[in-house]
């Protein structure tokens, strides 16, 4: 589908980026760079052949800080974004994610911010308020040559995703979305989301699987589709699940699950395998959705072990870049802040804090898989003690605290803030009196966010960027054409 407004600027003039050009004037974005003798190096632009853009989505600093401190505990070794940090091996920055109506971003401008170059209203992607379809990255750099992959845990049509190639005036808009990478064409699609794609699901009644295969992909639905691929580049369109892929401590402790869902690392290596193999160059987003759904949950395991997952598919990644160093870009981010999760102090000095954090190590489910096990009823309480003390290897919930959340699940508990009343909430708050790790909040919020990066053209980032600073690196680096919108 042509975008609306189009402008009569041809794209190949310009061999500019679209953030606004004010943001470079100051300290903050795009940094000058000078070695130690004085002198400037080389320029990045035109230097990368492949970019890679990893996204833990709603991911606030406290998340990060509890997957690495699992995995030190856990498996007696760092996580691979710490690893990074402790080697030195990146560029480091806080970034500003606000968007063009607000500090707090939601998922789909964020993404948009980073896609077009330019700050939009929430809830929209890649469109200005005046109905203005923006230019996004996927098809600029399908323009300039390059294959492009789109990878995540969560729908495929989902807000991040989408801000790398859609331009609709909703997120919720993903029947459309999903039409619109058809006619834009990343050349990998990977994640959930069948309900968008099959006819029988979709509105319009277009079986897009039947359209995408015309067109020479290869479908999977289940993970042994994948096996079948043959040596060099495939184009692919892989759904794994109806709605969202299933959190990942969930998806370890279930043997479907592990059978027919691939995890997000494996999608990385086999998408960064095949995109490769074509010598074209390549842009991929790659996504840990989840980590953003588990901090609105109040649910620390799912919301941590979707942060490892996370993790797993970094060290991929980062491995394709130590092997490919002087034309690879490769960016480490988050989009927003969400619920400001931590380890809290607890006990005497805080000595009960880390062996509460241990109980996690044995947990075989989340929250979530918990409380859909008792359906729309109130459950009793020996079967809420019972089921926690299951899916946690070994928590014993006390009958007070079970009965707080039978009268939560009665719509009879009243908390101070309102949000804090939901049953799924009180009971992510009760697991708090066991884990030590608390929420502040079940919503996104306005922190500046982590950013680790490396390649040509990340020297280049100050200690402070925008985030629409992101889109100027990615084109400029990649030498890919973008119009500047002022």
């Amino acid at each position: 589908m042509e975008p609306k407004n189009k402008s009569s600027f041809n794209r190949r003039d310009f061999l500019k980026t679209g953030a606004l050009s004010g943001l470079f004037l100051g300290t903050a974005g795009l940094a000058g760079c000078v070695s130690k003798n004085g002198s400037k190096p080389p320029s990045f632009e035109g230097r990368v052949k492949n970019v890679i853009f990893l996204v833990s989505d709603g991911m606030s600093v406290g998340t990060l800080q509890m997957c690495d401190l699992l995995r030190r505990r856990k498996e007696g070794r760092p996580s691979s974004w710490l690893r990074l940090y402790e080697q030195g091996k990146v560029t480091r920055s806080l970034m500003d994610m606000s968007t063009g109506n607000t500090n707090v971003p939601d998922s789909a401008a964020a993404a948009s911010s980073w896609g077009c170059g330019v700050r939009i209203t929430n809830g929209a992607v890649n469109m200005l308020d005046n109905g203005e379809q923006l230019d996004s990255v996927v098809p600029l750099f399908k323009a300039a040559g390059k294959k492009t992959a789109l990878v995540t845990t969560a729908r495929v049509t989902h807000a991040t995703p989408a801000g790398f190639c859609a331009s609709v005036q909703s997120r919720g808009m993903e029947d459309e979305i999903a039409m619109q990478y058809y006619e834009r064409k990343p050349d990998i699609i990977m994640g959930g989301g069948n309900r968008h794609f099959d006819g029988a699901s979709r509105e319009d009644g277009v079986d897009l699987y039947e359209k995408f295969k015309a067109d020479g992909y290869h479908i999977a639905r289940k993970k042994s589709d994948l096996a079948s691929l043959s040596p060099g580049f495939n184009k692919v369109l892989g759904i794994f699940a109806e709605h969202h892929l299933p959190y990942n401590i969930d998806h370890l402790h279930n043997e479907e699950h592990l059978a027919n869902v691939p995890t997000l690392a494996e999608m990385t290596k086999l998408s960064l395998d095949l995109l490769h193999a074509s010598g074209d160059g390549f842009l991929i987003q790659i996504e840990g959705a989840r980590i953003d759904h588990g901090a609105h949950g109040m649910d620390a395991p799912a919301m941590i072990y979707d942060q490892v997952a996370f993790d797993d598919a970094v060290e991929v990644a980062f491995d394709f870049y130590e092997k490919n160093p002087n034309d690879t870009l490769i960016i480490i981010t988050t989009d927003h802040g969400n619920a400001n999760p931590g380890l809290n102090g607890a006990g005497s000095y805080y000595n009960d804090s880390v062996p509460n954090f241990d109980k996690l190590q044995n947990f075989k489910h989340t929250n979530e898989w918990v409380q859909h096990g008792f359906g729309d009823g109130v459950p009793s309480v020996s079967q809420i003690i019972e089921r926690t003390e299951y899916a946690t290897g070994g928590i014993v919930m006390s009958r007070e605290h079970a009965e707080l959340y039978r009268t939560a699940r009665r719509r009879e508990h009243r908390a101070a803030h309102n949000d804090r009343s939901n049953p799924w909430f009180v009971y992510g708050e009760l697991m708090s009196n066991y884990t030590s790790i608390v929420f502040a909040s079940s919503s996104h919020t306005a922190d500046y966010v982590e950013l680790a990066a490396a390649g040509p053209g990340s020297e280049t980032l100050g200690a402070f960027v925008k985030n629409t600073d992101l889109f100027t690196l990615m084109t400029k680096a990649a030498g890919v054409p973008a119009l500047v919108r002022v």
